[in-house]
This record gives structure tokens, C-alpha cells and sequence, in this order.
């Protein structure tokens, strides 16, 4: 049986924004585009189910349909099982242009038995940054985003500093995707589908804070991060 692992990602909604428009639940045929690989990306299960793959002559990746200024998305995960080393699994948020805003997680590959490393990164109006808002380092929060994901071989650092290579003997290596929901707010032609209000009650996650069990999540990661 495929064993998933999930990772969620939330943006917050400006204090004025209300009345949420989209709403959408996984199919991968309506939400996404394969857009590289030759073949490599594909979907299947009626929709269900996203596969990417990685050989030695390419790689694969793929784009949402829509773009998202605020919203929670969530997307379920599995990575390169087994020997893992060299590539990578890049999962992210971006806008367009020469000062495009990113929210970026690379899953880095590694040998059987031992754990991924997980990098992050923000970038602002081009720049990179850590997520410093609250002493004036911008947050990625005023450009739409589409969501893109990528496997690709990165064996010259990805591993131990590029010490331990890809195995091809092992490719194709694969990494599927399922269960992807975005409830967010679509930005086309220039304007967002949700609309003011002068509350956001009827917004779930607008106020939804973690629980005990998520901060003990969020300490997890940010201890072995």
C-alpha cells in the first residue's frame, strides 16, 4: 500500500477579505498542468493520483491552472522511496516576472534508511530573505501564486555537499501526489474571486489556530530543520 505523507501550507487573508469563491477538491486533471518531462509527469486513478518520475535524461515537473493570493492548500506527498540520494522533490509557490515572490520546500534526497533533509526558502520582490515580517523584511503576500512541483537531479550538492551521487541503477525514481484541496482565493484578470465583507466568520481558516498536537509539530520540524 502507498504510504503518504502530508504537508500543509496556509497563507492569511488580510483582516477585510471575506466570502470565500473557491473552494476546490482533488482532481489533478482540472487543477494542474504537466508541464516538462516528456512524458515523466503523469496523472492517473480518474484524477486521483499525480505521479512525477526522474531518469537519467530528465526530470518532470507541474503547475497549477490557477493562481492563489490567500487561502490554505494542502496537498498530500510521497517521496522517492529507498535510495533517494542526488535528487531532488522541489514543492512550492510562485509568482511571474523579475520581481516574483516564492515560498519554496526542496525535499533533498539520501541514502536508504537515513532521513531527507528539508530546505526552505522566501523570496520577496525578487530577493531572498528569512521570514523576519515583524522587524520590516517583506512576506510574500501581494502577488498571486501559482503551485509548482518538480523532481530533478541535483546530485552535485543535494547529498552530503554532492559526495554521494544519484544510482541510476535505481531510476526511475518517482514521487506521487494526492488529496490536493485549495481553499483560496483565485486571482484572474487582474482580480481576486473573494470579496470584502465587513467580517470573515464564514471563513474556517481565516481564525483557526493550532492546537497542542500542531505546536508540538511545528517545534519537531523546527528543531530538525
Amino acid at each position: 500500500m502507498i504510504s503518504f505523507s502530508s504537508f500543509k501550507f496556509t497563507l492569511l487573508l488580510p483582516l477585510m477579505v471575506g466570502c470565500l469563491m473557491a473552494a476546490s477538491a482533488s482532481n489533478f486533471n482540472n487543477d494542474f498542468d504537466i508541464t516538462w518531462g516528456d512524458g515523466r509527469g503523469k496523472i492517473g486513478n480518474n484524477g486521483e493520483v499525480l505521479t512525477l518520475s526522474l531518469d537519467k535524461s530528465s526530470g518532470s515537473g507541474f503547475q497549477s491552472k490557477n493562481e492563489y493570493l490567500f487561502g490554505k492548500i494542502d496537498m498530500q506527498l510521497k517521496l522517492v522511496p529507498g535510495n533517494s540520494a542526488g535528487t531532488v522533490t522541489a514543492y512550492y509557490l510562485s509568482s511571474k516576472g523579475s520581481t516574483w515572490d516564492e515560498i519554496d520546500f526542496e525535499f533533498l534526497g539520501n541514502l536508504s534508511g537515513d532521513p531527507y533533509i528539508l530546505h526552505t526558502n522566501v523570496f520577496s520582490q525578487g530577493k531572498e530573505f528569512k521570514n523576519m515580517e515583524s522587524i520590516g523584511v517583506p512576506f510574500p503576500k501581494n502577488q498571486p501564486m501559482r503551485i509548482y512541483s518538480s523532481l530533478w537531479n541535483a546530485d552535485d550538492w543535494a547529498t552530503r555537499g554532492g559526495l554521494v551521487k544519484t544510482d541510476w541503477t535505481q531510476a526511475p525514481f518517482t514521487a506521487s501526489y494526492r488529496n490536493f484541496n485549495a481553499n483560496a482565493c483565485v486571482w484572474s484578470n487582474g482580480a481576486s474571486s473573494c470579496k470584502p465583507t465587513a467580517t470573515s466568520t464564514n471563513i474556517a481558516w481565516f481564525s483557526q489556530e493550532m492546537d497542542s498536537a500542531k505546536q508540538q509539530r511545528l517545534q519537531w520540524g523546527r528543531r530538525t530543520t
